[in-house]
């Protein structure tokens, strides 16, 4: 085997091609055997050429050369003009008085910067793009779990219509073959009766031939005739014959009648992934699934209500929901069946001015003579009693807190106040400059608590949404997106947030619903035919509620789909 072609040969001399490699030239990058040393040092001798032992290759520093003056080396660093320079450039006048420093000091802070730049990529962003190639190779798993569960649906629908059909045809076959029957015997009692006819018509004739021929002339005269009665003919039954008529199949869009595929789409998420980090988000045990905001939303279901005017809804759990409208009467329903199950007077026969339920499963609602009640197995107990002010929105937290919306006497104030109980926690009025937060005046009102503890007011008066943190420091005020639907003002009513912290308000003006993200930011519209917006609520799933004032009616909407 020839070493120079083996797979397994050792490195040979660049310029003789056949000695092994001893030394290297750090200047040129050339392998040497060391015969070959002394032909390369005098082969370019514009050069300072660093040979070391092939081991230590790459130890010597290889300074730049100057762009203005050839062949010269740079050993300073010009911080002004960010370029290396040469001693001939440090003895011209080009960088006087610039801050001039030795080009292994700026190296030292390259190669730093470098190293940063390394452990960033080695050890953030290449993990952080790894696991994002797992969760893309999870959704797609998922999806050809998803797309062979729909397969499987569409295939089951086929063969159910397979069977309704069979049973269509066979019920048809065996009407077809009832009314044969009917009709046959009915044709044939008819033949029955002609026979019978005939047969008494040939006995008749039988005994006429033997009067004729009988010399009994007593006979003769006592012979009666039925003739009259024969001449009078049966009626003709003339069964009438069914007719088929085949819907046409050719030109019938039947998949109106068998079912309907959605079309997919790819979207993305503006705020796209996350950076990976060692560290722990206090929050990551209780993330919810991430959901996107679906291209176009779908009614659900359409709920009809017996209210004058309809206000408010709050969900008791995924299947049933609280209403009020009104009157003093507040109504539950059943969402799969559009049905009412009971309903509930307030104490004062007033009308709610809101309704909410707690995490326990009660109803409470707020009453303009100045009381929050709860409603616990059919009872009403009173739980807080205002003095000099007025309820408006009310709205149960994650930690069973009450946070009320109220008005004082004279229209003059309004407060956020959280309750323990019938106990005062927390009362929310003035920003940091001591100008308040809400707006004043005899307006709608309305509340709700976000997942990062962000409590949001629609403030009708203010024609915003108001956010203040947990501590009520304010946040931001949302006061509409142009251009709006109808280009109506912004008038907010119902308030509603979900699982991914989404801020939802009914606009009554534009007949839509606005999406904004936790920090404000606008989404998009969700309109469904919508015809005055009112009351808001979310169940578990993320299907939105709505109240349709005009129409007293409540929507299920769906506008979210998990990724």
């Amino acid at each position: 085997m020839d070493p120079r072609t083996s797979a397994q040969d050792v490195m040979r001399c660049d310029l003789c091609e056949t000695a092994v490699v001893q030394m290297h030239c750090d200047t040129c990058l050339v392998n040497l055997c060391k015969a070959c040393v002394g032909e390369h040092m005098v082969s370019d001798q514009s050069k300072k050429h660093e040979v070391v032992q092939f081991k230590l290759r790459k130890s010597t520093l290889l300074f730049p050369g100057c762009k203005t003056h050839d062949k010269q080396q740079c050993t300073m660093y010009c911080n002004q003009c960010d370029i290396p320079v040469c001693d001939t450039c440090l003895a011209s006048d080009q960088h006087l008085g610039h801050k001039l420093l030795k080009i292994l000091q700026v190296l030292d802070e390259k190669k730093e910067k470098i190293i940063k730049k390394k452990n960033e990529l080695n050890d953030t962003i290449h993990p952080t793009y790894q696991d994002i190639a797992s969760d893309v190779q999870n959704r797609m798993s998922q999806f050809e779990k998803e797309y062979g569960d729909l397969s499987t649906a569409i295939t089951k629908h086929g063969e159910d219509w397979h069977r309704e059909i069979d049973k269509l045809y066979q019920k048809l076959k065996a009407e077809v073959d009832e009314m044969k029957n009917t009709q046959l015997q009915t044709l044939q009692k008819h033949l029955d009766e002609i026979n019978k006819t005939m047969s008494d018509i040939k006995d008749e004739i039988d005994s006429l031939d033997v009067a004729v021929e009988s010399n009994d002339i007593s006979k003769l005269f006592k012979l009666t005739f039925s003739v009259e009665s024969y001449r009078k003919l049966p009626q003709i039954v003339l069964p009438s014959l069914p007719t088929f008529t085949p819907c046409k199949i050719k030109g019938q869009d039947l998949s109106k009648i068998f079912g309907t595929l959605s079309s997919s789409s790819l979207s993305s998420d503006k705020h796209g992934y996350s950076m990976k980090t060692t560290q722990k988000s206090p929050e990551a045990g209780s993330s919810p699934l991430a959901k996107q905001l679906l291209d176009e939303p779908e009614t659900v279901t359409t709920i009809d209500t017996g209210y004058g005017s309809l206000y408010d809804v709050a969900c008791l759990s995924d299947e049933e929901i609280w209403t009020s409208g009104d009157d003093s009467t507040m109504k539950l329903y059943s969402i799969n069946q559009g049905s009412q199950l009971k309903s509930i007077t307030t104490k004062s026969g007033n009308i709610p001015t809101d309704i909410a339920v707690t995490k326990s499963g009660d109803l409470v609602y707020t009453d303009y003579n100045g009381t929050v009640n709860i409603v616990k197995n059919e009872k009403i107990e009173e739980v807080i009693r205002l003095q000099n002010w007025r309820p408006r929105g009310v709205y149960s937290t994650s930690s069973g807190d009450l946070l009320v919306i109220m008005d004082s006497d004279d229209y003059k104030q309004t407060k956020v106040v959280r309750y323990s109980g019938s106990t005062e926690k927390q009362t929310i009025q003035f920003d940091d400059k001591g100008k308040p937060l809400y707006s004043s005046g005899p307006y709608y009102r309305y509340i709700t608590e976000n997942r990062n503890l962000d409590i949001c007011v629609s403030d009708y008066g203010a024609d915003a949404v108001v956010v203040v943190n947990q501590a009520g420091k304010l946040r931001f005020m949302y006061t509409g997106h142009t251009p709006a639907p109808k280009n109506e003002p912004f008038r907010p009513r119902g308030i509603t947030t979900d699982s991914q912290s989404h801020i939802l308000t009914a606009d009554y003006n534009n007949d839509c619903v606005h999406i904004i993200d936790q920090v404000g930011q606008f989404l998009r519209y969700i309109h469904c035919g919508l015809s005055g917006p009112w009351g808001l609520c979310i169940d578990t799933n993320d299907n939105l509620f709505v109240v349709q004032y005009r129409k007293r009616q409540v929507k299920e909407i769906k506008y979210l789909s998990e990724i």
